[in-house]
């Protein structure tokens, strides 16, 4: 059978096309417009940030919605990015796939008018803030801290990231392999990281290949929602629940039954859904000409103290997943 061959171009085109069309506003009152752009649509810990922004958006009365790209493909985000701006939105939102590709089409915004917020992408360039709910160096710590205790401070282990380029995601597993570098010499990192953590399906095979050529590795560390569920169906596809250990950020109700089977072993994560809270609520102080202070409280953030020189706002907001509290996170819709 024939099939049309159809160029990359025009295929973003179309799904760029058809994934503004779900996300475009309903226009509720006279707030301003605010557009957030995630990694990537569909997945679980996405929905949740989706529903955020959905219902803080009507509790203040803007008109907010999310753009899901069909792909963790830096250049959709761009593409959807520039649609934002041609819409004349008053605030655009973006969870950045790679900081660097974006911070031309970002100042484009910025020159027009367009307040400019990310999440997940501490000391971005041509914003106007960004928010963590998770200091970088604590959130990999915790994991470096916590595999090391399940393994016993020896043993091979692998690290995932949702891609290269994402910066919190590399900077979490610098905190962590720095951690274990420094405190257990008999943990071995099995080459150097693996950009594969936002797609289920690499991850897995990832993982899978991983194993069969280090038949000794006792761990993964993976860094983007989709890597402990792929690494994880892997140990279990090998039989090798409970002896290779596999820890990372996810969504408690796709992971819960890997949990509770002993296959995924947990870990830390903050809820999505308050991270769209907070692209809401920032959205319409920034928009109102709010200025934010050092020891101000902002709902979802608590008290603040941000770094102007970087534009940062981190908090420290961590949930800890496990056999207790996975089936409470699940029943919230994370």
């Amino acid at each position: 059978m024939t099939h049309p061959t159809i160029s990359r171009r025009s295929l973003m085109g179309t799904a760029l096309a058809v994934i503004l069309a779900a996300g475009a506003p309903a226009m509720a009152a006279d707030g301003p417009t605010i557009g957030v752009v995630a990694k990537i649509g569909g997945i679980p810990w996405f929905n949740a940030m989706e529903a955020g922004i959905t219902e803080k958006s009507q509790e203040l009365g803007v008109n907010g919605f999310m753009v899901g790209p069909t792909s963790a493909d830096p250049a959709l985000q761009v593409r959807a990015v520039e649609d934002l701006i041609a819409q004349g939105v008053d605030v655009i939102g973006i969870v950045p796939n790679d900081a660097g590709v974006l911070e031309p089409v970002l100042k484009r915004a910025m020159e027009q008018g367009i307040r400019v917020i990310t999440h997940e992408s501490p000391a971005q360039q041509n914003v106007d803030w960004d928010f963590e709910l998770a200091s970088a160096q604590g959130f990999g710590e915790a994991y470096g801290v916590r595999l090391a205790e399940m393994l016993g401070g020896t043993g091979k282990y692998a690290v995932f990231v949702g891609s290269l380029t994402v910066p919190l995601h590399n900077a979490w597993a610098d905190a962590a392999i720095a951690y274990i570098g420094e405190n257990h010499p008999g943990m071995e990192l099995v080459g150097d990281r693996y950009g594969v953590a936002e797609n289920v399906d690499e991850s897995r095979k990832t993982a899978l290949d991983l194993m069969r050529a280090n038949p000794d590795l006792k761990g993964f560390l993976a860094f983007g929602s989709q890597g402990p569920i792929g690494a994880a169906r892997a140990v279990e596809e090998r039989r090798k629940g409970g002896e290779v250990i596999v820890l990372g950020p996810f969504s408690p109700g796709q992971g819960r039954k890997l949990v509770h089977d002993d296959i995924l072993s947990g870990g830390f994560m903050w809820n999505p859904k308050v991270a769209g809270e907070v692209f809401v609520t920032l959205g319409k102080m920034l928009s109102e000409g709010v200025e934010i202070t050092d020891g101000m409280e902002i709902e979802g953030l608590g008290v603040v103290h941000p770094d102007y020189e970087n534009k940062d706002i981190i908090v420290d907001e961590l949930v800890e997943i496990n056999k207790d509290t996975i089936d409470d996170l699940a029943a919230m819709g994370l």
